[in-house]
């Protein structure tokens, strides 16, 4: 653990099952397990992206304050989403609930096939900047050197993605 807080950018999503209880639930899991969460974006409704054929998504995005490790993060919301039933099945396939880290602090980190930090795919991803941009605009991607904000008004990604 480290001594000082730091704050993490979650991504939460689920197209399975009862997908405004397991956001819920989910949020819920990550103040006990993770941190406060200081910030919720709206929710979104999003059409599926990569493997298109699959009922459309809810997303939210958190800002939480964690006292966790970049890995154990990674570790610890990886439980929550098995403890919630997510079974990894297939890349980009349906699930329960998926949370990803978007953004730790202002750091950068590769640990292989791990864990990558800020989020590879964020830049190219509408329904991940859109919530993002609602609880954090201002903030600057660590690697490209641009606020959320300006990311998304760069962004090609046509997804259909809507506020709730």
């Amino acid at each position: 653990m480290q001594s000082d807080k730091n704050t993490a950018h979650l991504l939460l999503g689920s197209n399975l099952g009862n997908r405004d209880q397991l956001i819920v639930d989910a949020i819920q899991l990550i103040t006990e397990r993770v941190g406060e969460v200081m910030q919720t974006s709206a929710i979104y409704e999003t059409a599926a992206w990569g493997k298109t054929e699959q009922p459309s998504f809810l997303n939210v995005a958190l800002a939480v304050k964690t006292l966790l490790s970049p890995l154990h993060l990674l570790e610890t919301v990886l439980q929550i989403e098995v403890d919630l039933g997510r079974i990894r099945y297939e890349k980009w396939g349906s699930r329960l609930i998926d949370i990803d880290i978007l953004l730790y602090g202002a750091e950068i980190i590769s640990v292989e096939d791990r864990l990558q930090i800020p989020h590879p795919q964020l830049q190219h991803r509408k329904f991940a900047l859109l919530p993002l941009s609602d609880i954090a605009p201002d903030v600057i991607h660590p690697i490209l050197r641009q606020r959320i904000s300006e990311l998304l008004v760069n962004l090609e990604d046509e997804l259909e993605v809507l506020k709730r």
